[in-house]
């Protein structure tokens, strides 16, 4: 078992920064693929960002590409979103999910935590 937490989040601006962190504790962290993803009051949960366990490759929605950059400490056991340039539509629940590969697919996913609210006001 992986136990996931995220932390971080909060109000913004917009044009703003904001930096989550995901926790996890339990079986080995660095063998595990990570994601984060979104999920928008009314919408579907959205894919955002993932990353090998490696560190080695990442992924990322056309939506933040540029904009946001996931990262890894695994000696911390702790992965990372940073998000710069926040947006109003970047209004949404995050949550960080650790898996066997880095896809964008929220079934692909074995753990998940309980998610961080992040509002950008315009």
């Amino acid at each position: 078992q992986l136990h996931l937490v995220e932390s971080g989040g909060g109000l913004a601006q917009a044009g703003g920064s904001l930096r989550l962190s995901c926790a996890a504790s339990g079986r080995t962290f660095g063998s595990y693929a990570m994601g984060w993803f979104r999920q928008a009051p009314g919408r579907v949960r959205e894919f955002v960002a993932a990353m090998r366990w490696s560190g080695s490759n990442t992924y990322y929605a056309d939506s933040v590409k540029g904009r946001f950059t996931i990262s890894r400490d695994n000696a911390k056991n702790t992965v990372y979103l940073q998000m710069n340039s926040l947006k109003p539509e970047d209004t949404a629940v995050y949550y960080c999910a650790a898996g066997r590969n880095p896809t964008g697919w929220g079934s692909d996913y074995d753990y998940w935590g309980q998610g961080t609210q992040v509002t950008v006001s315009s």
